[in-house]
């Protein structure tokens, strides 16, 4: 049986916990406070990733501001701060920062997967300066069951993060 078909919750991740991995992935200190929701729109780009259970449901979104975004991928790629000011300033994240970026939401996939939640993994995710599908925009303006973070990675800067269960 699937996730679907039993019933098993999603687990929201707390704040600890996107922290800890966010400055474990990147090897940054990494601080994370609570921050007002967002909502991705073509004045306020970000990426998305996309993550489903099972059978292929998607049972949560991840959005990262284009700031965060940027210094986040750009941290783990171990590519200057210059380099995520300068993806800022285009709109666009570069390709070695975009690829970067996805690994840190193939990673966060981990947040969701507690004892006792249904199992998810990374579906798709498009990185800020591409064109969003509209329904992954729609799940990151879900009210409820979401976390919304203001994150500074130590050494590059502060963004926005969305964890919004679906």
């Amino acid at each position: 049986m699937t996730a679907a078909t039993t019933g098993l919750p999603t687990h929201l991740p707390g704040p600890k916990e996107v922290r800890d991995l966010l400055g474990d992935l990147v090897d940054k200190q990494v601080d994370l406070r609570p921050g007002p929701p967002f909502a991705v729109s073509a004045y306020y780009p970000a990426s998305v990733a996309s993550y489903v259970d099972d059978s292929l449901v998607v049972r949560a979104v991840v959005a990262c501001d284009l700031p965060l975004s940027a210094y986040a991928g750009a941290a783990l790629a171990l590519v200057p701060p210059g380099a995520a000011a300068t993806a800022i300033e285009e709109g666009r994240l570069s390709a070695s920062i975009a690829e970067a970026l996805g690994e840190v939401f193939n990673v966060m996939a981990s947040l969701f997967n507690a004892p006792g939640s249904a199992h998810l993994r990374l579906y798709a995710s498009v990185p800020a300066g591409q064109a969003l599908p509209a329904d992954a925009r729609a799940r990151t303006q879900v009210l409820g069951r979401r976390g919304d973070f203001v994150v500074d990675v130590a050494g590059y800067g502060t963004g926005r993060l969305a964890v919004v269960l679906t």
